[in-house]
């Protein structure tokens, strides 16, 4: 058993030094040399963890992402938020998330383009990554239509489009345009979540 968490433990002790190789260096730059040099090994040990660059940062970003959400699952569980701060508190971590990392955005959408021209549906796999955070999400509205908080008659699967859709322009804000400053998207996300409780306004996600 000691051996199995001390491989574990070695293991993401290389993704966390990797990942800031990546973020450093980009990934086009990023050899395994220098990750293995980050880590104080040889490329033969490496080999023992990981059998090329590519699965290193696919794991680094598995296991940031994995990061993020713990968080976020601890927003949700929190008794004393309301579903509408549950809500706004989720989407304000992940915006500013976004903009403590631009830089590994930027990284990211380099490494999806390149999967891309090389004939890879990158749509589909982001997709895979981002289903629990639509879960997450989904759940913290339902949670509130049961409540009485949100109206009942709000479509969940649109209400998650559109956060959808929100996530997609911080990326592009910051990772492509290189935004600094995402205080528009925060008040709009804020706008409608306000908007999910208030059944009067007429909008076309009611059923």
């Amino acid at each position: 058993m000691s051996i199995i968490v001390e491989h574990d433990k070695r293991r993401n002790e290389i993704l966390e030094k990797a990942l800031q190789v990546f973020v450093e260096e980009g990934y086009t730059d990023t050899t395994y040399q220098k990750i293995a040099d980050r880590c104080g090994i040889t490329r033969t040990i490496l080999y023992i963890y990981f059998k090329n660059k590519r699965e290193i940062f696919i794991y680094s970003i598995k296991r940031f992402t994995e990061s993020l959400e713990n968080e976020l699952k601890a927003i949700i569980a929190h008794n004393s938020y309301t579903n509408t701060e549950k809500l706004k508190a989720v989407t304000q971590m992940i915006i500013d998330t976004c903009e403590a990392n631009s830089k590994l955005l930027q990284i990211i959408v380099d490494y999806l383009q390149h999967l891309s021209k090389a004939g890879i549906n990158t749509a589909e796999r982001v997709r895979r990554r981002i289903i629990r955070l639509r879960h997450l999400l989904a759940g913290i509205i339902i949670a509130g239509q049961k409540s009485g908080e949100f109206d009942p008659n709000i479509q969940v699967k649109s209400a998650i489009d559109f956060f959808y859709v929100i996530i997609e322009a911080i990326v592009v804000r910051v990772a492509l345009l290189q935004a600094r400053n995402l205080d528009e998207i925060k008040n709009l996300s804020n706008a409608f979540i306000t908007m999910l409780g208030k059944s009067s306004i007429p909008n076309p996600m009611r059923k």
